[in-house]
């Protein structure tokens, strides 16, 4: 039987125009440290940098641009050091770090994420393949964290690496089991660990936790489940939310992996109200909007636009859910930022959004 949800209003606090502010919502663009957050997004070969305070305070102009090294070259997930002094890109054949004047810092190389493709000698050749990698730089700068494939005599094993961010020297790796089709890393506010989420498509997600001390490499992994995806880390005690690969179910562990709450989808109530319809399942992105409040939302399933569905869960027992009522309509997904607002993005207006709950949900 489905629970009863009550109302939560959500009351609006700005509207930005930010062409591709999309992916922040949906995507990987939306990096943040310390109570900042930067929107990475790639157009014309170009990687802008923006600040959201002042995105919604009306500036247009980046931060920052940093030129791409790969024309042509469309995945992979990107980072910028906390000071804006480099951006740390991950290719199809190396992670490459890039100064603020566009000139190139660093290269650290790799495997081609498409070792079945023949290559033709040109640096700027991008195969076909659809795999990637990711990196992030940590929250102190001073490292980068890529997930690399191997090289040819390695028979192309995907690894985790740590490499000084002065140089791209290698500091530490950790060989892997993944078959990617994709990942993305996830920076613990103690600016210590690190998450990475690798998905492999039909095979499932792998988690992996990391922190480097500036001797030894300790990782840890959360894949006796191998279908969760990585979701957002808690703003203080450090916990880390999960989501089931197809939905079922939104989880809260501890660093180590322990579970501590959970809550299962099919417990909403379904959008016609009838109880032998299919439950409901949620989309593939929720996180934390302050350290009691998680949101999540159920669009995918809900179809109608008009019926699309976000809710508030109380952290950390994660229960007795509050829908979010808007004062107009929203049909995307929700990307909390941890400091009691969230955002939405208007595909056919083009415009991001900002909110907060007038009121929230019980703990």
């Amino acid at each position: 039987m489905s629970i009863t949800a009550r109302p939560v209003i959500a009351r609006p606090v700005g509207t930005a125009a930010l062409p591709g502010a999309g992916d922040l919502v949906s995507g990987f663009a939306l990096e943040s440290r310390a109570g900042t957050h930067r929107a990475l997004l790639l157009r014309e070969d170009t990687l802008r940098v923006h600040d959201l305070e002042r995105v919604f305070a009306g500036e247009s102009e980046p931060l920052a641009a940093f030129p791409f090294p790969w024309p042509g070259w469309k995945r992979g997930e990107h980072s910028v050091a906390p000071d804006g002094s480099f951006a740390a890109f991950s290719g199809q054949r190396s992670v490459r770090a890039v100064g603020a004047g566009g000139e190139t810092l660093w290269e650290y190389r790799h495997g081609c994420w498409d070792p079945g493709h023949p290559h033709t000698g040109d640096e700027l050749q991008v195969c076909p393949g659809i795999e990637s990698g990711s990196c992030r730089v940590s929250n102190d700068g001073r490292l980068v964290w890529a997930h690399v494939p191997g090289d040819e005599d390695e028979d192309y094993q995907e690894r985790w690496v740590v490499l000084d961010a002065r140089d791209g020297k290698e500091l530490a790796r950790l060989p892997l089991d993944s078959v990617a089709s994709g990942s993305n890393h996830l920076s613990h506010p103690d600016g210590v660990h690190m998450g990475l989420g690798i998905g492999m498509g039909q095979d499932g997600i792998l988690l992996h936790w990391g922190r480097w001390d500036g001797e030894t490499l300790t990782t840890w992994d959360v894949n006796e489940d191998i279908d969760r995806i990585l979701a957002d880390v808690h703003p203080g005690h450090g916990g880390f939310l999960t989501l089931e690969h197809y939905g079922s179910d939104i989880t809260l562990h501890a660093l180590d992996g322990e579970v501590l709450a959970r809550f299962e989808s099919d417990t909403l109530p379904p959008v016609s109200g009838d109880e032998d319809d299919d439950p409901p399942y949620f989309d593939y992105v929720c996180g934390f909007v302050d350290a009691a409040t998680v949101i999540a939302t159920t669009t995918e399933c809900d179809e109608d636009p008009d019926h699309a569905r976000h809710w508030l869960l109380g952290a950390p027992a994660l229960r007795v859910p509050g829908r979010i009522e808007y004062p107009e309509p929203v049909d995307s997904f929700a990307r909390p930022l941890g400091d009691g607002s969230w955002l939405t993005h208007d595909d056919e207006r083009g415009l991001l959004r900002r909110w907060t709950a007038a009121s929230g949900p019980e703990q």
